[in-house]
């Protein structure tokens, strides 16, 4: 509790400096303060940031993350570069991970409970799971309390204030007007949105996904219609997320390609001799001392025939081959460490979410090289107590065909957005009949039930940090060189770098391992 006050102190303390200089902290800029609020540097990182931004030749009004995470780097006295360190000089390194005990909890993970054949019936008792899940969890919402059946509506009075809960089935956009198909168990409306009436309502419109489940709020029109004056979506809360009560780390790693002539095995091998404490400089290797948790987040191999004329970029063509190689290099990693693995579309598991976890027929080397935790996608587990949701990310696809401002060409700025969409919706794939295969379960394992305190997920190849309403969202990358494919498509991985979470205080590090 005493220290819980010391926190609250130097926040206000750092809150006054910022007023008083006349900025102000974007959300991602406070959302940091409270991450390093645990140091006593706060204050003094705060005031070279507000010194250095003074100096600037336009005077910005907010303050960002960005502008205090460069301060803490140039606080940090580098006194060496990343580069091999001679076996025997300087100091023996000592991983303090290597004395902590391992803490995790497997809460959910979908492998044991995967049992859809794929029958129509159980498209129906999917949907109506869906359904029903996510309802709950808007009306426990203040603002949606009052939300009535589709029914009672359309018996309400014309032009009468109407607020209801629905999936949406159909989307249209016409002469600048927006219908939608809105839909629960026992009737159908048409929702109608107008950019006359409200802009903003628009444009959250144009963000809304097929097989959402939203609450329209709105006036009574003729016959079946609702003018749309809000949408709500479930969202996750503000939250304080939770903490370990050491400065435990885990690497977040996602997309490593073994199998593919583009995987970087040289830059692989690099990450493996700095978690040996063999390179980087003295502050990057306290960091490697204590990673206790590796946890690899979907395409461990580049599989077969995955995409078009992927033979052509293979260097092992076999698939068992590649997860025996993916099992040498593995191995390599020090024994103290946890290493967990969860599956993604490139892994030889069924390609329909949820995922289990690789089977042993086909990875059973990755199974016999180490102690491996072996999980399906998406899974969620407790490290130290801190809650992560662990999701390739497939339907990320998805999203950036949905959502205006993000596309390929812009997605190394955006990738936090679209797993921010993930979160609103509360629903890891809500867009179904697209590029993201949905195995029709009785249960929908893909609703986000509880706001994880981490959000990992990887796929798109790009490295992208961001916090949201309390929830840290890492997308990790990956570990193989541009693709053909992914050229065409406008897409520019960022390669070889590492995430590091100290789970105690939420700083993340990336490591540049290329």
């Amino acid at each position: 509790m005493e220290e819980q006050k010391l926190i609250n102190n130097r926040l206000k303390i750092a809150l006054s400096l910022t007023i008083n200089a006349g900025y102000q902290l974007d959300g991602t800029a406070f959302a940091l303060l409270k991450t390093i609020a645990q140091t006593k540097e706060i204050k003094e990182i705060l005031e070279a940031t507000i010194d250095k931004t003074a100096k600037l030749k336009e005077r910005p009004l907010f303050i960002t993350r960005e502008m205090i995470e460069e301060i803490i780097k140039e606080s940090i006295p580098e006194d060496e570069d990343f580069k091999t360190v001679s076996e025997g000089v300087g100091k023996i390194f000592q991983p303090p991970a290597k004395d902590m005990e391992a803490e995790i909890e497997i809460v959910d993970d979908p492998t044991d409970k995967i049992s859809s054949a794929g029958e129509v019936g159980d498209f129906l008792k999917y949907f109506r799971d869906r359904f029903t899940r996510l309802e709950k969890i808007l009306k426990q919402r203040l603002d949606v309390k009052d939300a009535v059946p589709i029914k009672i509506v359309l018996d309400a009075a014309l032009n009468s204030n109407v607020k209801t809960i629905g999936i949406v089935t159909e989307i249209r956009e016409r002469n600048r007007m927006i219908f939608m198909s809105l839909e629960d168990f026992e009737s159908t409306v048409t929702v109608l949105v107008l950019p006359t009436v409200d802009k903003s309502i628009f444009e959250k419109a144009q963000r809304i996904f097929l097989d959402q489940v939203v609450c329209v709020q709105g006036k009574r029109g003729n016959r079946d219609l609702i003018i749309a004056t809000d949408f709500i979506s479930p969202d996750i809360p503000e939250r304080r997320p939770r903490t370990a009560t050491t400065n435990i780390c885990a690497a977040l790693l996602s997309d490593l390609h073994i199998g593919s002539n583009k995987f970087l095995e040289d830059n692989f091998n690099h990450f493996i001799r700095w978690l040996k404490g063999q390179e980087g400089n003295n502050r990057q290797r306290e960091m490697a001392g204590n990673v206790k948790y590796i946890i690899i987040c979907g395409d461990i191999v580049d599989g077969i025939g995955i995409y078009p004329d992927q033979e052509k970029e293979l260097s092992i063509g076999d698939v068992y081959e590649q997860y025996r190689v993916a099992a040498r290099i593995l191995q390599k990693i020090p024994e103290y460490i946890e290493v967990i693995i969860s599956p993604g579309n490139h892994d030889a598991t069924r390609q329909s979410l949820p995922q289990p976890a690789i089977p042993m027929k086909y990875a059973e080397p990755i199974y016999e090289a180490r102690r491996i935790t072996m999980l399906g996608n998406p899974t969620k587990i407790n490290l130290n107590k801190v809650n992560f949701l662990l999701y390739h990310g497939r339907s990320l696809d998805d999203v950036i065909g949905v959502v205006p401002e993000i596309s390929y060409k812009n997605i190394n700025e955006t990738i936090t957005v679209a797993m921010r969409y993930l979160l609103k919706v509360r629903h890891l794939a809500p867009i179904y009949g697209k590029k993201t295969p949905i195995a029709p379960e009785p249960n929908d394992l893909l609703v986000i039930d509880t706001p994880p305190d981490v959000f990992h997920t990887g796929h798109i190849h790009v490295n992208g940090y961001d916090t949201y309403r309390g929830t840290l969202l890492i997308n990790s990358g990956t570990w193989q060189g541009q693709t053909e494919f992914q050229r065409k498509m406008g897409l520019e991985p960022t390669p070889g770098i590492a995430p590091i979470i100290d789970l105690k205080t939420y700083q993340v590090t990336p490591i540049n391992f290329v």
